[in-house]
């Protein structure tokens, strides 16, 4: 079985005033077809990827209906969605609760301000569960390790049109129920510096182990940049690192940090491409391998580049090729079959339709 890890970023608050319509619903389908190198034994890709996670197959990756209402003082949601991702991704929830995207009711307790409690998207990460929202259509290894998504309790304000201060109290590291009696905490500070640049801050603390016997402390840090100079080109740094206790009767932390780099380019209304580079370092491969690892475990060092075409033959409706390729330093990580291998490629295609 997968671990339960992922990711997923915020969108700034809702403005304070309300829709014309306060009630909206929304859609969106991925279906997708994916093919990898070298071919491994089953149509499972490797157990660190999440999103897009079938291979030689036709799949749908994520299938989401939803409601939102808003008005000046009140707001709310509530959404379901099926397919690979939430099979792969909330494995280890509650069967009534894993093919819940969101269900939340919120209020302003005071002007500028929203308290939210329930299931929300993940305050960390620049990239989400719904590939049309990302650069690529794969998700960066960063992204498929770390939160998609959380329950909790928000609190946002809206310090400037600006600026935005999130705090979070939740259940954990992206589980729905509780799976010990710790809570954790969460930041955000989001700041649209001008109309190019955009900065984002989130943090996370909390005890993450299945069992209340064991404790590991977990800290997370995630940092991203987004850069528009002109109209057609977007930029991005992403740059996470974590750290958590090591084992009982050990000393210091495994800590394990990641980065990638997206460029982004909008030919016209129609075709875009995009690129990214990225890395992922984990001393005795902590979270991407393992939620406890041991001290004896190999450390994790995988870097990867992915090229993504897009063509938008309308607004609702996105094609979309993917090639993407891994490189692990230890070949027991990329295991295909058999054989260890230190090279991984894939191709992914998909034709998503979203209102």
């Amino acid at each position: 079985m997968k671990l339960v890890l992922a990711q997923t970023s915020v969108a700034a608050p809702d403005s304070a005033h309300s829709a014309p319509n306060p009630l909206t619903f929304y859609g969106f389908l991925d279906a997708y077809h994916g093919y990898d190198v070298p071919q491994p034994p089953t149509p499972d890709r490797p157990s660190f990827l999440y999103s897009h996670d079938r291979q030689n197959e036709f799949a749908v990756n994520n299938a989401l209906l939803g409601v939102r209402y808003q008005n000046l003082r009140v707001r709310g949601a509530f959404g379901l969605h099926a397919g690979t991702y939430v099979a792969a991704n909330y494995a280890a929830e509650d069967p009534v609760l894993k093919h819940i995207y969101e269900a939340y009711a919120g209020f302003r307790p005071f002007e500028h301000a929203w308290i939210d409690a329930g299931i929300f998207t993940s305050h960390l990460g620049f990239e989400s569960a719904v590939s049309k929202d990302n650069w690529t259509l794969t998700r960066s290894l960063m992204a498929e390790n770390s939160p998609y998504y959380e329950a909790g309790v928000r609190f946002t304000y809206e310090f400037a049109p600006q600026l935005t201060l999130t705090g979070l109290v939740l259940n954990g590291w992206q589980n729905i129920r509780e799976n010990n009696r710790s809570k954790a905490f969460g930041t955000q500070v989001q700041w649209q510096i001008n109309d190019k640049l955009l900065l984002n801050s989130s943090t996370f603390l909390g005890n993450e182990q299945p069992t209340d016997s064991v404790r590991r402390p977990r800290f997370f840090h995630d940092f991203y940049l987004r850069y528009t100079p002109i109209s057609q080109v977007s930029l991005a740094v992403v740059f996470d690192v974590g750290k958590q206790e090591k084992a009982p009767q050990s000393t210091g932390y495994d800590t394990w940090h990641t980065a990638a780099i997206l460029a982004r380019y909008q030919f016209n209304d129609a075709w875009a491409m995009a690129a990214r580079a990225e890395y992922y370092a984990a001393a005795h491969g902590v979270i991407i391998a393992s939620i406890a690892p041991a001290p004896t475990d190999s450390d994790v060092l995988v870097a990867g580049g992915s090229l993504n075409l897009d063509y938008a033959p309308s607004p609702q409706v996105l094609v979309r090729l993917e090639g993407r390729t891994l490189q692990a330093a230890d070949p027991t990580f990329l295991r295909s079959s058999k054989r260890l291998v230190s090279g991984y490629a894939n191709l992914t295609s998909s034709i998503a339709i979203s209102f």
